[in-house]
């Protein structure tokens, strides 16, 4: 038995409804939304469905994963997991979302599930051993907004003017006659607010309008950005302080536009008893500096592997930046994983952002 729509809401009408509020991207064509479609539709309900977003989740991975998922589940599907490569570390803020339920470990994802959807992942590297699954004979559905992604999968419906993963996937539940409720729009909330910091990088009224009815759903704001966003154990506030007090500026770089940047150890997490998602938010201070137009944080992962994250406020594209080492992202937020030592990092990164102007 394949899924139909939801009783009472047909999914073009539906579509049509999202359409006249946001617009699905021209990025994407409406073949490539037919096909998705299909894939969906063509499973049965009972089939095994693996829902998967990249290594480290952030709450957009997270939230458009498991939005998604709650409407699958709506939609009659019974068989669903969701999951992640790598140590199955959720970060406190997200494990209240809705759906947390499906997330399981790497090791028990689906080994030949009939579909698998695919979140927030610019490229087949970010998915660890779960790579595998492309190869075999799961149908392969990739929700996306780095301008970087490869074009992996059968299906790519990769929005780069998306403010996040999630307003694609929210399309895609338009498409396929979901109607929102409280707990798909609170997944999918969380994952817009985190990558658009709190709403403050975008300009287009279309994601204010995706915010309005999300919240018109009941859910509370508030509530979600006190515990997404304002909630940190008295150790992280302690970490924060001693990793910002190393900053260093460099007014000369990026064609003098000017560099800060710091770096955080596993030595500082175990020291003050934190894990490592408390570290992603220290880009947004240093992204503050008045004198730099390009922020760096480099976060240990492993002793001499480093996660990279890229900020600009303009004069420099980070995405080009990134892709040239090994990782992606988009214009103004990007990142890659490197070796070697901090100042080997900033050593690779350096030369790049004058290469870069805009």
């Amino acid at each position: 038995m394949r899924p139909g729509p939801t009783p009472g809401r047909t999914p073009s009408s539906r579509a049509a409804a999202s359409s006249r509020v946001a617009g699905p991207s021209e990025a994407v064509a409406a073949s490539d939304w037919e096909a998705a479609v299909a894939a969906v539709r063509g499973a049965g309900l009972d089939d095994e469905v693996q829902l998967i977003c990249h290594v480290n989740p952030d709450g957009d991975a997270l939230g458009s994963m498991l939005g998604f998922a709650l409407g699958l589940r709506r939609l009659g599907f019974t068989r669903l997991r969701a999951t992640f490569p790598g140590e199955f570390d959720v970060p406190e803020p997200y494990r209240a979302l809705p759906g947390i339920d499906l997330l399981v470990p790497e090791q028990q994802a689906y080994a030949s599930p009939a579909l698998t959807l695919i979140f927030d992942v610019a490229a087949e590297s970010r998915l660890g051993g779960l790579a595998s699954l492309l190869d075999g004979g799961s149908r392969v559905v990739v929700l996306d907004h780095h301008a970087s992604n490869t074009g992996f999968g059968d299906v790519a419906l990769v929005d780069p003017g998306a403010a996040a993963t999630s307003v694609v996937a929210d399309e895609l539940l338009s498409r396929l006659g979901v109607p929102l409720d409280a707990e798909i729009a609170e997944c999918l909330y969380v994952a817009l607010t985190t990558d658009t910091g709190s709403f403050k990088f975008v300009r287009s009224p279309s994601v204010h309008t995706l915010a309005a009815r999300l919240i018109a759903t009941g859910i509370s704001p508030a509530a979600i950005a006190r515990r997404t966003f304002d909630t940190r154990p008295f150790g992280a506030m302690k970490l924060a302080g001693e990793v910002l007090g190393r900053a260093l500026l460099d007014p000369a770089a990026a064609g003098g536009r000017g560099l800060v940047w710091t770096y955080a150890t596993t030595a500082d997490l175990e020291r003050h008893g934190q894990r490592p998602y408390v570290l992603d938010s220290l880009i947004d201070p240093v992204r503050g500096v008045a004198e730099a137009d390009v922020a760096v944080l480099v976060k240990e992962l492993v002793p001499g592997e480093w996660a990279v994250s890229l900020r600009s406020k303009g004069g420099v594209d980070v995405s080009a930046v990134a892709t040239a080492l090994g990782g992606g992202g988009h214009r103004l937020a990007a990142g890659f994983t490197a070796y070697g030592t901090p100042d080997d990092v900033i050593a690779e990164i350096r030369p790049l952002l004058d290469a870069h102007l805009t």
